[in-house]
């Protein structure tokens, strides 16, 4: 069976990179968009009717929109925007997280992709809670890094131009506010009763992240040492293919641009009895973006969900 899919926002970022990975796949047939015609509602509204499978790739107000098109009862829809991540009607992106989740994606004619950081983030926090390790009030804080890339057009324009500011070519922290648009679903899928102090930074490489999670032993609710905490991480994701947990990590450097192009996540673990640090690196394109979404599709068709898609080994 050939599938019929359409990417609402082909021109953006995630839409080109989810393009790039069905160039290889003979089950789908991509329904194209002209040029002239990208914000034409009707012509929007019979592709979107036409496919089987439309993504998102759009401004949460246009994604909203976009939903709102839908007459065709079996279309599917796939939002990478923010705009339906913590709606309980739609799925949830990230189907390592449990059996549950996973079974709701493969269900659903609404999927909506996790945000780049918060997919670190929450496959970080999620374990812990759920083993009991950590209590759902407990004051969380975040660090991440992340390349230009998830900035969009406009900020890989800036990053990338000759002429370009000096402060670029350092890592800049910004959401200084504690107001970043992934803050919300980082709560709500994990079930925190606050949310989290999130501290991202934007560094001068394209693409790749890591996402840290610091953590004092004495404040959790089991106080267990680094390599324990190591043990419930391996746990969790022991059957998962995208999401590998890593040897213990001693010492030494964690870069974030070593996943670049793959739908691969690594989650570290290192530290002592007293202070743990867990971190998750990968493609914030890849996994953070349309790897994800991808693989949620297949996930929708019922068939392997690795087709398509690269992993690091």
């Amino acid at each position: 069976m050939k599938y019929k899919v359409f990417i609402d926002g082909q021109e953006g970022t995630t839409g080109i990179k989810i393009y790039e990975r069905f160039q290889n796949r003979d089950d789908v047939e991509i329904l194209r968009i002209d040029d002239m015609l990208r914000k034409d509602l009707s012509e929007r509204k019979k592709l979107i009717n036409s496919s089987d499978f439309t993504f998102l790739c759009l401004p949460d107000i246009a994604a909203i929109e976009a939903v709102s098109l839908v007459v065709n009862s079996n279309v599917k829809i796939i939002d990478a925007s923010t705009a339906h991540r913590t709606n309980p009607d739609w799925a949830y992106g990230l189907p390592e997280l449990s059996k549950e989740h996973r079974k709701k994606i493969a269900n659903s004619n609404r999927v909506a992709v996790t945000g780049c950081y918060a997919s670190g983030f929450i496959a970080a926090v999620y374990p812990l809670i759920q083993a009991d390790v950590m209590a759902i009030d407990h004051p969380v804080i975040c660090h991440a890094i992340s390349g230009y890339s998830g900035g969009g057009k406009k900020m890989i324009e800036e990053y990338e131009s000759t002429n370009k500011e000096l402060e670029l070519f350092s890592p800049r922290q910004y959401a200084l506010s504690q107001s970043h648009k992934h803050i919300p679903e980082m709560q709500a899928i994990t079930g925190l009763s606050y949310p989290p102090m999130f501290n991202p930074i934007v560094d001068n490489y394209y693409s790749g992240m890591v996402v840290s999670l610091p953590l004092i032993t004495r404040t959790l609710k089991k106080k267990l040492t680094a390599k324990e905490i190591h043990e419930v991480f391996a746990n969790h994701y022991k059957d998962e293919h995208f999401i590998k947990v890593m040897d213990f990590k001693e010492d030494g450097f964690l870069g974030a641009n070593n996943l670049a192009n793959t739908n691969t996540m690594q989650i570290f673990i290192s530290g002592n009895d007293e202070q743990v640090l867990v971190a998750s690196r990968f493609d914030n394109l890849g996994k953070g973006a349309s790897g994800a979404a991808v693989q949620c599709m297949n996930i929708m068709m019922g068939i392997d969900e690795k087709t398509g898609l690269i992993s690091y080994e």
